[in-house]
């Protein structure tokens, strides 16, 4: 396969960059100071959609034993009531223009809430730098979804440098940017010798599930279901043990004629939860007498972190070679945007 001319605005790069933009983002991090004093800040609320959201999952997925208060992220054009002059409001837009996260803006200064900001420019930061409120900087150029690490970091180091994030994440990145080159000389390769592109090949037909322990990979679970959906171009569901347990898993019952279509994909780590292990194994059984394709997927690493963003980097190069296997570029997202352009006109 001519990889060039099915990818041609180079998805490839922005995906083999992850580890630069992280090392990236925490020099710029290391310059950022903070213009203004925050008090009392009792919660936190990450206002963002998407790629410029999926940050904060993550800082609470891994930083939740260090983080004493309240953090909620707000995927809405709204803030929670409860937001007063005591919470914090990191308003995350990559381009700036998010109408959702401007929304959640106006919101906070009607809450009096402490707010600063993490953008590209746009009108964001036009109107953060008018209010004098701190915004950090990220470079442009990237698909919001492969600017993760404009996110992750800038986010992180924010609740660190306030004494939100009481333990930084500095060890386990140094770890992870050590070995994830590793790893992706593996990823990268079109061959059977590759996990994710194997992967890839059993999937790419099917509407993929996945499914995750919720205390642990939920939210892997939701970044690769968005990178299957904007890369590939694939419908893709997502659902977490316990609670599928106690739904979902009822619904594999009718319309077999229709299962031949589904496949499910396992995200499993060795610090799930032991009863959510039994539930696996146990919904895994009661899924394969009715023969659904079932696929598991486990990464190394050195602690849970390390595992954790090692397990990301995975869907994203799953998500890259669905794409490349239905010859479509994985960089346009044609139909968000021609629904951002309707809503201009509204």
């Amino acid at each position: 396969m001519k990889l060039k001319k099915v990818d041609s605005n180079n998805m490839f790069d922005s995906i083999i960059n992850f580890p630069k933009n992280i090392d990236e983002a925490l020099k710029i991090a290391k310059k950022f100071k903070f213009k203004n004093k925050y008090d009392k800040i009792e919660n936190v609320v990450i206002a963002g959609m998407g790629g410029s959201a999926i940050g904060g999952d993550i800082v609470l997925a891994l930083g939740k034993e260090n983080i004493d208060i309240p953090l909620t992220i707000s995927r809405n054009y709204t803030l929670p009531n409860w937001v007063n002059k005591n919470s914090l409001v990191i308003c995350s837009s990559y381009s700036g223009n998010t109408e959702e996260t401007l929304s959640c803006l106006e919101d906070a200064l009607k809450k009096n809430s402490q707010i600063c900001g993490i953008t590209t420019g746009g009108i964001l930061k036009r109107k953060l730098n008018k209010l004098k409120k701190d915004v950090f900087i990220t470079p442009s150029g990237l698909q919001p979804r492969a600017a993760l690490a404009y996110s992750l970091i800038p986010i992180s180091k924010i609740l660190e440098k306030l004494n939100v994030l009481k333990v930084g994440f500095d060890i386990w990145l140094d770890e992870f940017l050590k070995n994830i080159n590793n790893y992706q000389k593996v990823y990268r390769l079109e061959s059977q010798k590759n996990p994710t592109y194997v992967l890839a090949k059993n999937i790419y037909k099917k509407i993929p599930i996945i499914y995750a322990d919720n205390s642990t990979l939920s939210v892997v679970a939701t970044r690769m279901k968005g990178q299957i959906s904007e890369n590939s171009k694939m419908l893709v569901y997502q659902s977490n043990l316990p609670e599928l347990n106690h739904n979902e898993i009822v619904g594999w019952e009718n319309n077999l004629n229709l299962l031949d279509d589904f496949a499910v994909i396992w995200l499993k780590d060795e610090n799930d939860h032991e009863r959510n292990k039994h539930r696996q194994n146990i919904t895994e059984n009661i899924l394969n007498e009715i023969k659904i394709k079932q696929f598991s997927v486990r990464v190394e690493g050195n602690s849970f972190q390390e595992r954790f963003l090692h397990m990301l980097h995975f869907g994203d190069w799953l998500s890259y070679w669905c794409a490349l296997l239905h010859k479509t570029d994985p960089t346009p997202v044609l139909k968000i945007d021609r629904l951002k352009n309707s809503l201009e006109s509204l």
